[in-house]
């Protein structure tokens, strides 16, 4: 079989290969030029130079001075290099040359890897430290249940060894990178048991960090349970006050402004869902929290005008109320006042916010002077709001797809505050928005409290009465009336104590009275129309009988009796058949009605 070959005729297959040729031909040339020396040596031992060369040569030797390296041919081959070179080293020129500039992101691989190992290449041949190694290799291969056994090893072998604390850190560590609620509880607990430890070491800092890393990474979004973000906050502050001289401080801080950013946005969230639904109290009191609390708040100028609009509520509601001028007057007065000063706040601090115009168009529609910032806090609001970031798009595809707070307008600069403030509560607005009220329209009037008796001297101490004596307990007849007078009523109460008997125990001290007998009586109605308490049939009530006693059981078969005759045997032995089921009679659950064809069966 003849194999066809890729050109149609033996023509083109040499012309196609002439091309090839001619096409390699100039690169062959180069290459065999490279390889061959540039001059061939002479039998002394000296390369032969070119006419050209010679010529060159030649002539410069003539114009050259005597005593130039030029003029004297033996001084020809010396380098002119004056840099002494000692023979197996190397010169500067050529250190320079031969040095590897490394990138950055050599070098930022070189120093996250000496942080993750400080101890990399020291003692690198001693058992403990190649456990140690070891473990480091599987947590980043992703092997965290070998890497703690290697490193659990380490701990219970050499428990004197110089890698006991980066074990114990790994190991947190290794829980920390596998990640999952149970593996994030277990590192926590790792963490603080390193701090216990270990209190005074560097790495207690990044122990203390890394608690909260585990809290910040848990966080939800700020419409769903923030018990992560309120324990990611402690921590945080917890590092910043424990550890303030710690180079992980910048980073701690910076997580402190996120988590109170998401803290602070769903404050405000409230805020909003209650002033939507006319709740003005429970808004001032979620807004106010913002402001006191969040500081660096990406959003504190919406709040502020919130918090503005709602006392313009309050103001609204008191204009429609039918009240004396003058209440009238003070309360707009001070509710007015409370707007402004909500709006004045917008334009002098957050005079670089987005809404600083609706505040100057509320103050404008009051007519209220508009305040002008002075340059510091000018410059002061324009450097905060250029700190925080924008937003891109793998910014909002993150907030899309998990669920995580969004902190990426969270502050950059400012200190977050490390104790939070009395929080301001709905219930706290409310008295004192009443106690307002009070006040305008009843002016110098004190809130009513409970009257307390204050003895002449002006102590509040109440005098204890005295051991040794003993008061008689009160009866019914020293009650006093609705007159005040003490006078015993005609109904009393009296208890006889009967007299001791020869057995000792049978009494108790106290008799039951009964109406007719004790010579007790009826109760009497009282002058005020008022009824004693007891029964109106004054009739003794009959003795108690004696219970019959129970009837004696009566068997209904006697010992000794003949059976019946549907029981008793027939002569032959066998017994007597059962009569027949009648439906009509009796019903039972064997003896069911026909069915189907069987109704027409007579058998």
């Amino acid at each position: 079989m003849i194999e066809r070959s890729f050109f149609p005729s033996l023509r083109a297959n040499l012309a196609a290969g002439l091309a090839v040729a001619m096409l390699l031909a100039p690169v062959t040339m180069t290459q065999a030029q490279e390889a061959a020396p540039s001059t061939a040596p002479s039998p002394s031992g000296q390369p032969n130079a070119t006419p050209a060369q010679a010529a060159g040569a030649q002539s410069s030797a003539d114009s050259a001075p005597l005593g130039s390296p030029q003029a004297d041919p033996s001084l020809a081959n010396v380098p002119q290099n004056n840099t002494k070179r000692i023979k197996g080293k190397l010169t500067r020129e050529e250190k320079k040359a031969d040095k590897v500039i490394l990138s950055k992101d050599t070098k930022r691989a070189a120093i996250k890897e000496k942080k993750l190992d400080p101890l990399a290449g020291q003692d690198s041949k001693l058992p403990d430290r190649q456990l140690y190694d070891k473990a480091l290799i599987a947590t980043k291969k992703g092997h965290f249940d070998v890497a703690r056994l290697d490193l659990q090893t380490l701990l219970n072998t050499y428990p004197d060894s110089q890698y006991q604390m980066r074990a114990k850190l790994a190991i947190a560590d290794s829980w920390y990178k596998e990640g999952g609620t149970a593996a994030l509880t277990q590192a926590e607990a790792e963490y603080s048991d390193f701090r216990v430890f270990f209190p005074n070491s560097p790495e207690a800092a990044e122990a203390q960090m890394r608690i909260g890393d585990i809290y910040f990474r848990q966080m939800d979004k700020p419409d769903r349970d923030h018990a992560k973000a309120v324990h990611a906050e402690e921590e945080y502050r917890r590092m910043l006050t424990d550890y303030p001289d710690s180079k992980l401080g910048p980073q701690a801080r910076q997580r402190l402004r996120e988590v109170q950013e998401a803290l602070a946005t769903r404050e405000a969230n409230i805020g909003d869902y209650y002033a939507s639904h006319g709740n003005w109290p429970a808004t001032i009191a979620r807004y106010q929290t913002v402001i006191d609390t969040y500081p660096l708040y990406s959003h504190m100028d919406d709040v502020l005008i919130g918090l503005g609009d709602a006392y313009a509520a309050q103001s609204a509601y008191i204009r429609a109320q039918n009240l004396p001028e003058a209440g009238k007057a003070r309360l707009l007065t001070s509710y007015d006042g409370k707007a402004a000063g909500a709006y004045r706040q917008v334009i002098l601090d957050h005079s670089a916010s987005q809404h600083v115009e609706d505040a100057r168009d509320r103050l404008a529609a009051m007519n209220v002077p508009i305040p002008n910032p002075s340059v510091d806090q000018a410059q002061g609001s324009q450097a905060l709001e250029n700190s925080r970031s924008q937003y891109r798009l793998q910014d909002r595809a993150r907030l899309l797809v998990f669920h995580q707070p969004d902190v990426v307008s969270a502050a950059r600069l400012g200190d977050p505050p490390l104790v939070d403030p009395r929080p301001t509560l709905a219930p706290d607005v409310t008295r004192q928005i009443v106690n307002d009220f009070n006040e305008a329209m009843h002016p110098g009037s004190t809130p009513s409290t409970a009257k307390t008796a204050t003895p002449a001297n002006g102590s509040t101490d109440v005098a204890a009465p005295a051991p040794g004596a003993a008061s008689a307990p009160l009866a019914f007849q020293d009650v006093p009336n609705s007159d005040g007078s003490s006078t015993p009523s005609d109904t009393s109460v009296t208890t006889s104590t009967p007299a001791a008997t020869g057995t000792p125990g049978a009494s108790v001290g106290a008799e039951i009275l009964t109406p007719g007998i004790n010579g007790s009586t009826a109760p009497a109605a009282d002058a005020n129309g008022l009824h004693a308490v007891g029964p109106t049939d004054t009739t003794a009530l009959p003795p108690a009988e004696k219970a019959a006693g129970a009837p004696e059981q009566v068997n209904d078969i006697q010992p000794g009796a003949a059976q019946s005759g549907a029981q008793a045997a027939n002569d032959n032995g066998k017994k007597t058949r059962s009569p027949g089921f009648d439906k009509g009679d009796e019903s039972s659950s064997k003896h069911k009605k026909k069915k189907g064809i069987d109704k027409i069966n007579p058998f």
